[in-house]
């Protein structure tokens, strides 16, 4: 779609250029800025030339840069990428399931940024889904050249809103090499076969026992549950079905998405009591 409204354009190289002026915002991937008019916008400042590394492996985990590609971090997943995934970091199977929650073609992947993902902020939103299964934080920068930290889960504050304030960018999500070490499965559903997912349920079994349990996509912002060991059946349903945010709208009525994240919940304690079992 032609943006008609914008009139300049800026090539970030450094922080003083992330200065946004009156009706500047800023661009990554572009793939929704682009869908749709955007009125009062005059100004793009454009992220991808910060040269922010995509992906950096450290002791502490994997850090994805905000203006990583889809498709680069589906490829570093699958063994395609220039790094290889460390041994040992079994999370990183669940990075293509994520993604192919997202409702887009191969075309949007090669486009669309994690930070893109995560700062729209809609509650079907895949990076968030997989950010918040795995314990991701946010690194972000404000608008006065300082940064601080938050879980993914904090910064969504609701369906397309979150905590950032005008100026400030999130720089990286990092995700914690104990959550990289777990098990974790993804489940979704959605009412059309490709259509955008309905609810989204991730479990993930950490080496320790603990399981993390979220609930995305059928909620407004993300719910997560922790467990010491595998729950019973009736307690996850309980907790599941008594999660906060459920919506309606013309994806799917909240009764639809409150009885569907149960189920699924369920099949995933289920696999994960039995990949327990077997270990």
């Amino acid at each position: 779609m032609d943006i008609t409204s914008v009139t300049s354009y800026r090539r970030a190289r450094g922080r003083d250029d992330l200065r946004l002026v009156a009706g500047e915002t800023f661009l990554a991937g572009g793939t929704w800025l682009m869908s749709e008019p955007q009125p009062g916008t005059t100004g793009f400042v454009d992220l991808t030339t910060m040269g922010w590394p995509a992906l950096e492996i450290t002791d502490q985990g994997l850090r994805i840069g905000a203006t990583c590609t889809i498709a680069d971090l589906v490829a570093w997943a699958e063994g395609r990428g220039a790094q290889g995934v460390p041994a040992g970091w079994a999370a990183a199977s669940v990075i293509p399931d994520a993604a192919n929650a997202l409702l887009a073609s191969f075309k949007i992947w090669n486009t669309a940024t994690v930070g893109g993902n995560v700062c729209r902020s809609f509650a079907a939103g895949a990076m968030i889904s997989l950010a918040v299964a795995l314990d991701g934080t946010g690194e972000v920068w404000t608008a006065g050249g300082g940064k601080y930290t938050l879980p993914v889960a904090d910064l969504i504050t609701g369906n397309g809103e979150n905590s950032l304030r005008r100026g400030e960018v999130l720089r990286a999500v990092d995700l914690p090499e104990h959550a990289m070490r777990s098990r974790v499965l993804l489940r979704k559903i959605a009412l059309a076969e490709h259509g955008r997912s309905g609810a989204v349920v991730t479990g993930r079994l950490d080496v320790d026992g603990e399981v993390v349990v979220t609930v995305t996509a059928s909620t407004e912002r993300p719910v997560v549950f922790r467990f010491p060991q595998v729950p019973d059946a009736a307690i996850l349903a309980e907790v599941v079905g008594g999660a906060p945010g459920y919506y309606s709208d013309s994806l799917g009525a909240a009764d639809w998405r409150r009885a569907v994240s149960v189920v699924l919940a369920e099949r995933i304690r289920g696999d994960l009591a039995r990949q327990e079992r077997a270990a």
